[in-house]
Formats: C-alpha cells, structure tokens, sequence
C-alpha cells in the first residue's frame, strides 16, 4: 500500500512549525532611515507615511536613543535642506545638514552604525539626481559631485556611504576620492540595482524631491529588466562597492534573488516609502492585520535572499520582537 505523504506533520502546531522554520528575521537585519531637517523641536509626521517623521537635529538625538535601545544596528540618513540649487550645493557643504547631524549623533552615539545617502535629488532645484544641461541629466560631471559629496558625509563620520543616483560610475570614483583621503576603512552599500518605480511617491513627499520637470527613467533602471541590474551589480562591485543594494524589494523579490545566489557579497533591499505606505493605508482600513502583514513582507525579503532590510517598519518590528510578541501570520 502506497503511503499517503504527509507534510503537514511538521506544521502541527507553533512549536513545531518554529522548529523547522526555514527563514527568520532578527533586529540585527534592519536599517533604519531618517529624514532630517533644519531647525528646532521639530518631530513632524509626514502625511503619506504615517508612523515616519521629519525630525530637526535636537529631536533626532532622542530618537536615535530609541533606536539605540531596540538594538536596530543602523541608520540611513535623508537630508531636507532649507535651501536648493542647480548644482545640489548643500549636498556637499561642509556644514551641510547632514554633515552637522553626522558630526553631533556620531559623537554621541558612536556604537550605531550611520549611513548616509549620497545624491542630489533632495538638494537640488529641479529634483533631479544629477546636474541638468538642455533638459538631459548630465553624468560625468554630476559623478564628481557625488564624490565629492561622499567625502564630505565620511569627513563628518558617516560609516556608510551609499550612492543612490545610478550615474555611470559612480562607485568607483567614491572610492577613489575615500581611499586618496584616507578613509580606505568606510563602506560603499551602493544602490546597484534601482529601479524606476511607482512605489517612491510618499519619499518624494517627505525629501521634497520631486522632479520639477520630466522624470528618471534615463537613469534609473527599466522595471522589465532583470539582466541589466545584474550588470549593474557586476559593474558596482568591480568598482569597489562592499554591498549591494536592490531597490524597491516587494516587486523585486526576483532580482533579489538573483543577484543574492549570483554574487558573493552582502546584499541589502530598500523597503521603499510606497510599500510602507500600501500596508500603513489597508491597516488604516482594518483591511489587513499590520502586524502579520509588516512581519510577512520582511520575512519575504529575507528569503529572497536580502541580509540586510532598510525599512520604515525597523522600530516596529524591533519592538514586537524585543517584546517576544507571536508576529507570525496566522
């Protein structure tokens, strides 16, 4: 007699369903961003990402303390400056607002590991990621900003210098301008594979990045693609990135995956502002349970592959998991 298969044994009950649990998540995955802005006393939601905030230097200090004491490992900075030009200035002003907030939270957190987002979009007039001449987004020259900003961000302390304006070549020339100036020790987590996307609307609102005129499909990746980002992988990591960045995750769990079992280096995904959003507004609704849907989504990320998850839901998570709360869909 033929014995009838029977997998659901080893999904019996919670215990042993944990028991042989292949893919888990822990705090030590997450990175979390942080959108700073000029001023005093400011802790301001932002309407499309409830739960996220712009926060001025003073008021960022108090938040890094939580982030400190739920254990979240690191943080990716996003700068709102007070003023924007052609050439994204303030991008790589020494006393820039993210250099000033790299300086005084380093100092007085030195365990946590600081990233710091490295384009111009946030910092210049039109909102594109790069200097404009006749309507086209420029590279050469924009990629020796982009250095120059990442210099600056690893004089004030950053640890992490993660370029995100996809310009032909810019890793390598952050690399070169870090290790002419002795900064040889500080990681490049490069937004490799960064896709055009729908899914980066509430960012924008909250970096006030928009593109004034236009749009990025020039130079971000086409959504259709999947050999063209494992090119780009290929391309960063030869230039000196140290881990690779896929970016959004949830419509990309495939690229993720690729890249994860074809390269052999730490890959990280960005959990983007709109994926956040989409289960932050069907909460909202009592559509969907948050907690099992935000602990799903992470979970999915893991098993595609990701080490590393740059997400708005960090300080939620961290908490459910520092409380030993059950999150497991059910």
């Amino acid at each position: 007699m033929d014995l009838i298969k029977r997998p659901r044994r080893l999904r019996i009950n919670e215990n042993m369903r944990r028991l042989v649990r292949e893919t888990s998540i822990s705090v030590d995955d997450f990175i979390y961003p942080l959108f700073i802005v000029e001023g005093k006393g400011i802790k301001r939601e932002i309407p499309s990402m409830p739960g996220v905030y712009h926060f001025s230097m003073d008021l960022l200090l108090k938040e890094l303390e939580e982030i400190r004491d739920l254990k979240i490992p690191g943080v990716l900075l996003f700068g709102v400056p007070e003023t924007k030009d052609e050439k994204g200035s303030e991008a790589y002003n020494p006393d820039g607002i993210i250099q000033r907030a790299l300086r005084q939270a380093k100092k007085e957190f030195p365990d946590i590991l600081f990233g710091a987002d490295v384009c111009l979009c946030e910092y210049t007039s039109h909102g594109h990621c790069g200097l404009v001449c006749n309507g086209d987004v420029l590279n050469d020259c924009s990629v020796e900003l982009i250095a120059k900003a990442a210099l600056s961000y690893a004089e004030a302390g950053a640890d992490i210098i993660a370029p995100s304006d996809m310009m032909d070549g810019r890793v390598g020339a952050v690399r070169k301008i870090l290790d002419k100036n002795g900064f040889t020790n500080k990681t490049i987590m490069s937004y490799s594979a960064k896709y055009a996307s729908s899914f980066y609307g509430p960012f924008r609102e909250a970096a006030l990045s928009k593109p004034s005129f236009g749009d990025r499909k020039s130079y971000q990746m086409d959504y259709a693609n999947i050999g063209e980002a494992l090119r780009e992988v290929e391309n960063d990591i030869s230039e000196g990135a140290d881990i690779i960045m896929v970016k959004p995750a949830l419509s990309y769990l495939d690229v993720i995956s690729k890249v994860s079992t074809g390269f052999n280096i730490p890959v990280a995904a960005y959990n983007v502002s709109g994926e956040y959003s989409m289960i932050k507004a069907a909460s909202e609704k009592g559509w969907i349970d948050e907690k099992c849907a935000i602990i799903e989504v992470l979970t999915s990320i893991k098993r595609a592959g990701a080490q590393i998850i740059i997400t708005y839901f960090a300080k939620q998570a961290a908490a459910w998991m520092q409380a030993g709360v059950n999150s497991q869909p059910g």
